[in-house]
């Protein structure tokens, strides 16, 4: 045995050897279909954490959301442009079938006023320990702590351990690496240039279900604490367009709202926004602020559009509708009534139950002129301007965009024109050039695409 080299399994000299590389859904649903084929195949599966299923234990906490329930056109559409590309993936496992499958492993399902689908213990480690012990019985292999680095000159497979660099032999591989958010789960995405260095097409990993920074008031304490020169740049400002370097706008809340509302939710709201391409998006739910902006399920919906046209154009606006189930006509009825000797704030609160974070948003927002008309603030309170000028980090957001172009695959998702030396690769799951809202349906594109990879390796091999 060469020294550094990982020790085979004790499996049958036929057997076909998979390697799969990422313990995360799509990896164990790849190796759950190549396991389907029996002693025809040997199955080891390689992660670079001490477990498998961090990223989907994590998923789990407060409930696990496996999938959605809405008839099947409707979760296709939330795919947006990478619909037609996952329609045949959905279609061969989609929601009912990861229902099924998932009460095969003794996990009852139910859905929830949403219309999303959970466990019944609303909890991933039960599932998860079923799983593995069936995979486990399907001799599928584990190797822990094994860090992916690429292909060694002669095509094997060249990973990092605790004990020092080993290699691997396979005559064919999955790739189920992740994207690059939640790095200290495994999804770093350092698999880019090792893929893109063999001339594989990867679109540019970018932050999905993502928060975002708003842009700072035009008074706020940020602004103001440089002093003005003559043709109205800060002194920063000057110095930095004298070395060509563009300034970073201003963002966050002022200081008052942020350290009065940072982390407190905005309930039974509704954002709409139209970008400049004609996209729209409109939606009742709710989010959360942030020190600095935005964040949580509602925003989480828009940020494909948001990021877009902040990439775009440098920002973007959506308008809140702090009473979703009042008409403007209502809200500018309350508004107008008479307070006599009362004040704004306890008139709002006492006519339109606005108080609190909603009501605190109005004066972050509007100015005091805006504040002190009816028609200004009943227009306000229907469609409340928010500036988003900055995304959150990758390693912040929930998933990722981007990732191996679905034109470098065919349709068992196998690399094709791959460089060097090496065996038949597929790829599966969020490292793919995809990205879907929260709701389950990242989840279910993770299981469906690590299934098809897993049978696109047994049909390539003709098992």
């Amino acid at each position: 045995m060469t020294p550094g080299t990982t020790p085979p399994e004790s499996t049958p000299a036929a057997a076909l050897r998979v390697a799969v590389i990422g313990g995360g859904p799509a990896g164990l649903m790849a190796a759950e279909a190549l396991a389907g084929a029996g002693a025809a195949v040997s199955v080891q599966v390689y992660d670079a954490m001490p477990s498998v299923g961090r990223k989907f234990l994590l998923a789990g906490i407060g409930g696990l959301n496996l999938t959605h329930s809405e008839p099947p056109q409707i979760f296709l559409s939330r795919y947006g442009e990478r619909a037609a590309q996952l329609q045949p993936l959905l279609a061969a496992f989609g929601a009912a079938e990861l229902r099924a499958w998932a009460e095969a492993l003794g996990v009852e399902t139910f859905i929830g006023s949403s219309g999303r689908v959970f466990p019944k213990d609303m909890k991933a480690a039960p599932l998860l320990r079923a799983w593995l012990q069936r995979l486990r019985n399907a001799s599928v292999k584990f190797s822990m702590r094994h860090r992916w680095l690429g292909w060694a000159g002669d095509g094997a497979l060249k990973f990092s351990t605790p004990t020092g660099e080993v290699l691997a032999q396979a005559d064919a591989v999955v790739l189920a690496l992740g994207g690059g958010s939640w790095a200290r789960l495994g999804s770093d995405g350092a698999w880019v240039p090792l893929l893109a260095a063999r001339g594989v097409a990867v679109a540019p990993l970018l932050p999905a279900n993502c928060g975002f920074d708003v842009a700072a008031r035009p008074d706020s304490p940020a602004q103001l604490q440089e002093a003005i020169t003559e043709t109205g740049e800060t002194r920063r400002e000057f110095l930095q367009e004298l070395i060509g370097k563009s300034p970073q706008p201003h963002t966050g809340w002022t200081e008052h709202f942020a350290s009065r509302f940072a982390g407190q939710p905005f309930k039974s709201v509704a954002i709409h926004f139209t970008d400049s391409r004609g996209r729209s998006f409109s939606r009742k739910g709710e989010f959360i602020a942030t020190t600095t902006g935005v964040e949580g399920s509602l925003v989480y919906a828009a940020s494909h559009l948001l990021r877009d046209e902040i990439a775009a154009h440098g920002s973007a606006t959506f308008m809140l509708d702090l009473l979703p189930d009042k008409s403007a006509e209502q809200v500018l009825v309350e508004v107008r009534h008479p307070r006599g000797s009362r004040s704004l704030s306890s008139h709002l609160k006492s006519r339109l139950n606005l108080d609190g974070i909603k009501a605190a948003m109005l004066y972050e927002l509007l100015g005091k002129d805006a504040i002190a008309d009816p028609v200004r603030l009943a227009a306000g309170i229907k469609a409340l301007p928010v500036r988003v000028t900055a995304v959150r980090p990758l390693d912040e957001a929930i998933s990722t965009a981007g990732g191996v172009m679905f034109e470098a695959m065919d349709a068992t998702l196998q690399l094709q024109k791959l460089q060097g030396p090496g065996q038949p690769v597929f790829c599966a799951g969020e490292m793919l050039d995809w990205e879907a809202p929260t709701g389950g349906y990242l989840l279910t594109a993770c299981f469906a695409s690590g299934r098809a990879a897993g049978q696109g390796v047994i049909a390539h091999f003709g098992l």
